[in-house]
């Protein structure tokens, strides 16, 4: 008796009318925009590092392995094992602070900022201003201008 009741009941086979709805959501994007200027910097000292790390190996391969990397190869020439050795490990933090820099981590931004002031500081404090005291400067007020991108 109440399937007979239903199916003869106008409003059982009607959909429900929606007059609106809200809006389409959208996602936002997981990180935020990487700035020309940071992606430049993170380049520039990944080279840097690259540099670095490349002259600790080879004077560390040609101070034990002395047929395996002539010596024309040598970045450095001037430097002990133990100089070498912290050529290795300058180079490797170096690429791990450019490639934070490019995924926009705060600790490397941070740590850039704080190598930076350093800079500054110490080229101010021995008058050297100079053209590379002022790009520096320029730099650092950049990192702190851009400072919200970073997560």
């Amino acid at each position: 008796m109440s399937n007979s009741s239903a199916a003869s009941h106008p409003s059982a086979h009607r959909t429900a009318a929606v007059d609106h709805l809200p809006p389409r959501w959208t996602p936002t994007p997981a990180a935020p925009s990487l700035p020309i200027g940071v992606a430049v910097l993170a380049v520039l000292i990944a080279i840097a590092g690259l540099v670095v790390l490349l002259a600790g190996v080879l004077y560390l391969l040609s101070a034990y392995f002395t047929s395996l990397v002539p010596t024309t190869l040598l970045i450095v020439r001037s430097v002990d094992p133990v100089g070498a050795a912290v050529l290795v490990v300058l180079g490797a933090i170096l690429l791990a602070v450019a490639t934070s820099l490019w995924r926009l981590e705060a600790w490397a931004l941070w740590t850039t900022v704080v190598a930076l002031f350093l800079a500054v500081a110490y080229l101010f404090f021995t008058a050297s201003i100079t053209v590379l005291f002022v790009l520096l400067l320029l730099l650092f007020i950049y990192l702190l201008t851009v400072r919200h991108h970073f997560y």
